[in-house]
């Protein structure tokens, strides 16, 4: 659990350090946006793993709650075109659920 620890803030600080790097040149910034979506998939993968481990969880519950919320919320906002709701809210759920799953791990490891 320790190296899916590592692994994971690996996965997550990838892309912050490539769009830092993108101060100096912009193909960095491409890299590090594109990057987002494999953080992303890696840690709905990695959360559907834990709760198929541990369905009774109630953390990893919220957390997949959370995941299908924010996909149903962009999802209608695509359809019915209300952009403004979806650059303020959507962006910033997707780093407050990495975040969030980065504490279940680190609480797993402290048991």
């Amino acid at each position: 659990m320790k190296n899916l620890f590592n692994l994971n803030l690996f996965i997550i600080g990838a892309p912050i350090v490539m769009c830092l790097m993108g101060l100096l040149d912009e193909n960095f910034l491409l890299w590090g946006l594109l990057s987002t979506m494999l953080t992303g998939l890696f840690q709905v993968v990695f959360g559907i793993a834990m709760l198929i481990d541990e369905p009774k969880n109630k953390h990893l519950q919220l957390y997949f709650s959370c995941v299908i919320l924010f996909f149903c919320i962009w999802l209608t906002s695509l359809k019915f075109g209300y952009v403004n709701f979806g650059n303020t809210v959507l962006f910033t759920i997707p780093p407050c659920l990495a975040l969030y799953l980065t504490v279940i791990i680190y609480k797993k490891i402290e048991k």
